[in-house]
């Protein structure tokens, strides 16, 4: 090969490099552009309404993260269950869910005294049970514990709050009733069906059938 030609071909690789990179550059810069502008800050009085508007009345919280996928490519039909692992609060579970090298998110989250923060909007696809094709279909909820380690207990506000929070979403997203069986295939689940993992924990997993048949019993009475 004469060096023209080696030139021609040296060149050529660059412009290939180049032009891969601005493509890339443009994907990204896309890719922001299309991210809301309410994410990672504090909200407005009229942005926090227009959340709850748009998600649970229940909120108290909000704090909306960009580790998410937007919007969500499948339709909501099931909710999962997670626990903290920990009694935060809310504010600080924002703090770790808008660190972007965590890559972890959820779409709310309920304290020990019965709470309710939202984190990323029900349109979305919230980053929680390590398979997207759970999360693309669940509204996710982490629970705060009272008791660390152990069964993980949750206390009464948390549970009496997720009962009504499940309820909510069912109700205002047209999931007729939540059903769980044990394993993915129900409408009720939880992160160990899709990780290895305890989360969520002895006692809430304890409850689940419990809390399907108590959400049921709310949905057939508000027919």
């Amino acid at each position: 090969m004469t060096a023209k030609k080696q030139f021609r071909s040296v060149w050529l690789l660059l412009a290939g490099f180049c032009a891969l990179a601005v493509l890339v550059l443009i994907s990204c810069w896309l890719s922001i552009a299309r991210l809301p502008d309410n994410l990672g800050r504090v909200l407005t009085g009229e942005e926090k309404a227009a959340v709850l508007r748009r998600n649970s009345p229940l909120i108290e919280y909000a704090k909306l993260t960009t580790n998410a996928d937007f919007p969500r490519t499948d339709t909501i039909r099931k909710i999962t269950i997670h626990h903290m692992a920990g009694n935060l609060s809310l504010e600080k579970t924002g703090e770790i869910f808008s660190d972007a090298d965590r890559k972890s998110s959820a779409n709310y989250a309920i304290d020990s005294q019965g709470r309710v923060a939202i984190y990323v909007e029900e349109a979305n696809r919230a980053w929680t049970s390590g398979s997207k094709e759970n999360d693309s279909q669940a509204v996710t909820i982490e629970v705060a514990n009272d008791e660390i380690g152990g069964d993980w207990h949750v206390s009464d506000q948390a549970y009496q709050t997720l009962i009504a929070l499940c309820t909510d979403i069912c109700r205002r997203n047209g999931i007729a009733s939540l059903d769980y069986t044990g394993d993915a295939q129900g409408s009720l689940t939880t992160h160990k069906m899709f990780a290895t993992t305890e989360c969520p924990g002895p006692y809430l997993e304890g409850q689940m059938e419990k809390i399907a048949q108590t959400v049921n019993r709310s949905l057939s009475s508000s027919k």
